[in-house]
């Protein structure tokens, strides 16, 4: 379990102890990094570190394992792949091709029907 210090005193982080430092340091945020959402709450954190996992190659199933869900079905809610998660995949299915710099080229669809397609998935 997580604990706060809190005057020289452990208590129990959750969700309540976490809105009120949010309450507190949002704003603060806000004034530094304008792109910083009005509105954060305790579970955002849990939502964008399983995205996180995931975007970085962590397997769905295990991720869905990892929030304690029962069924894939209820991570697949929130779980979404992202313009460079597809085209990582892409790239690993078809093959990287390198410039002479050895930088990865992207991988560029011009056929309309096969960008549809992939704006599909």
């Amino acid at each position: 379990m997580f604990y706060a210090v809190y005057k020289k005193n452990k208590i129990r982080m959750n969700d309540d102890t976490i809105r009120k430092r949010l309450r507190v340091y949002v704003p603060i945020a806000r004034e530094k990094c304008s792109s910083v959402p009005e509105h954060i709450h305790p579970h955002l954190f849990r939502h964008s570190r399983a995205m996180h996992l995931y975007q970085h190659g962590m397997d769905l199933s295990l991720v869905s394992q990892w929030l304690g869900h029962e069924q894939l079905r209820t991570t697949l809610t929130y779980a979404y792949a992202d313009t460079n998660h597809k085209r990582t995949a892409i790239e690993k299915t078809m093959g990287a091709t390198f410039d002479k710099d050895g930088t990865i080229k992207p991988y560029i669809v011009e056929d309309e029907e096969t960008l549809k397609h992939l704006y599909g998935l």
